[in-house]
């Protein structure tokens, strides 16, 4: 029996580590279940979902040309059944649509300034630009003055 990508098989537990669990399928090989191929929600610790030993119904879900088979117990399970375990969503609560409000004015109305074109941004941008720069020199400039600052 040869393992097709899409197939599902019964396979057994043989391994469990930190990142997935080993199982051998009906044909002596082994595939990988990925810990986040286990289970529909969060797997922190796969130890809480299987033991070695355990009978699985597994997807093949890849097969490599090395001979790594990638497997998933999750996609194995009926819709229905996945749809059944999957913790619902608490519904939102329905609030009518408001429009933002990007005139950072704390929800005053404030008169609209006409809108600022390319050049004015940019002059803006310059000067404030340029103000930062000074200010951040004469900082930088009284800590390097004072002391030892006169040799000779």
């Amino acid at each position: 029996m040869s393992i097709e990508v899409g197939s599902k098989v019964q396979g057994k537990v043989t391994g469990i580590t930190n990142f997935g669990a080993f199982v051998e399928l009906p044909d002596k090989s082994t595939g990988l279940v990925h810990i986040s191929e286990v289970a529909d929600n969060y797997v922190k610790d796969i130890n809480d979902h299987l033991k070695v030993g355990d009978v699985v119904e597994v997807k093949v879900m890849n097969v490599e040309a090395d001979g790594k088979i990638g497997l998933s117990i999750r996609k194995a399970k009926p819709e229905a059944e996945r749809q059944a375990e999957r913790p619902q969503r608490p519904e939102r609560s329905e609030r009518p649509h408001r429009p933002r409000n990007n005139n950072r004015g704390g929800g005053r109305h404030e008169a609209r300034q006409p809108q600022e074109n390319f050049e004015q941004k940019m002059a803006r941008f310059l000067k404030d630009s340029d103000e930062r720069l000074a200010t951040l020199k004469r900082a930088t400039e009284s800590k390097r003055g004072g002391r030892g600052a006169r040799r000779g």
